[in-house]
């Protein structure tokens, strides 16, 4: 039997889930994730199909499956299987070229995987194709055991990226600047918490109230004082006067309420001696600010990422000649196929960063950059 590599569609759905359960286990995708996931235009899937003499087509002998994220340069090889049957044939190698092509068409210049420890033949592959090390995900199998991370890059020109600001998911859907706070404050002093209690002081310290339809988020200078009171440097860019996100809210009494919190903040950042610039944070500033040892935080728009009309607010983690790389606090792991590793250094072109870093009708931008507290003066 000889093999042709092709992209499944839905008629390998039944193919697709004997060939699962044929190789785990545990940790097993479900026929409906399968179903999800051959309709959605972010999932890639490649196989080794057999040709077998006188069949029109032979049995699906392996897949491997990729996950991309729009808005970003990142691919995620989420799962690759080869039949037992099969198995000793070099199908696996043949699966990780495809979908790595694959990746490279869909614009992906970086794929990150998992994979056991103990699974040695994976990684003996992974590394003989490219792949290095760079981070363990804790209790992050069925079993709770460890998951190894693993990063290549796809197009030769990324480095690889090593960065101090750790990943927090944020636990509640408005406190996406509080856990961007906690990310960089903890960059800049490991003893500074990050839990709950802490995202919750956060974001009661930084909300504007309101936002939309429900709770408010974090607004710019409420962060800033949040980082102030706590013995860090903090700056304020911001590109409009005047109370933020009001075009989201239609309640008269709300925006009242938005406009006096606004008024308090620029008020204590003034009384407190918090810089606020009136521009935006180029990506030019954010390179030096980087190289200068302080971590911005920057609001940007939802929809390149998630398609989502809402402010969003994620930290920077790392910069190099390509691409903007941040830590987003938002991943929703009750999806079967979410994971941490998505929203760790997502790589974003330089070029799209900026686009990306604006909010609303009035494409508002706004950031908040840390620095270590200055020492004291001798």
């Amino acid at each position: 039997m000889t093999g042709v590599v092709r992209a499944l569609t839905a008629r390998d759905l039944p193919a697709l889930v004997a060939l699962e359960e044929a190789c785990f286990t545990g940790d097993r995708m479900s026929r409906r994730s399968f179903q999800r996931l051959l309709k959605s235009p972010n999932a890639l899937f490649v196989g080794v199909v057999g040709e077998v003499e006188g069949e029109e087509e032979g049995p699906l002998a392996g897949y491997a499956l990729v996950l991309v994220r729009t808005g970003t340069l990142l691919a995620r090889l989420y799962s690759l299987a080869v039949a037992p049957a099969f198995r000793g044939r070099g199908l696996g190698r043949v699966l990780l070229d495809a979908a790595e092509a694959r990746a490279r068409t869909f614009g992906a210049a970086a794929m990150r995987l998992e994979v056991r420890p103990d699974n040695a033949g994976a990684i003996a592959l992974y590394r003989a194709r490219g792949y290095r090390d760079f981070a363990i995900y804790q209790k992050y199998y069925e079993d709770l055991s460890d998951a190894l991370r693993m990063s290549k890059s796809l197009l030769g020109a990324l480095r690889d990226i090593d960065s101090k600001v750790p990943l927090y998911h944020q636990t509640l859907p408005f406190s996406c600047g509080a856990a961007c706070l906690m990310m960089a404050m903890h960059a800049l002093d490991a003893s500074q918490p990050m839990d709950q209690t802490q995202e919750i002081r956060l974001w009661r310290e930084a909300t504007t109230i309101f936002m939309t339809s429900g709770h408010g988020g974090c607004g710019p200078h409420g962060l800033a004082l949040a980082a102030h009171r706590r013995g860090f440097r903090a700056e304020v860019y911001v590109s409009e006067t005047g109370p933020l996100f009001v075009e989201s809210v239609r309640d008269p009494r709300k925006r009242e309420v938005l406009r006096l919190v606004h008024e308090e903040f620029e008020g204590d950042c003034h009384r407190a001696g918090v810089p606020v610039i009136p521009r935006a944070l180029s990506v030019a500033d954010v390179t030096t600010v980087v190289a200068q040892g302080g971590v911005p935080i920057v609001l940007v728009s939802q929809y390149r990422l998630l398609r989502e009309k809402a402010p969003h607010w994620v930290v920077v983690s790392a910069v190099d000649d390509h691409c903007i790389y941040v830590n987003d606090p938002d991943v929703d792991l009750s999806e079967e196929t979410s994971s941490s590793l998505e929203c760790l250094r997502l790589p974003i072109p330089r070029r799209d960063f900026e686009s990306m870093a604006r909010f609303g009708r009035s494409r508002l931008r706004a950031s908040v950059v840390l620095y270590p507290a200055d020492p004291p003066e001798p």
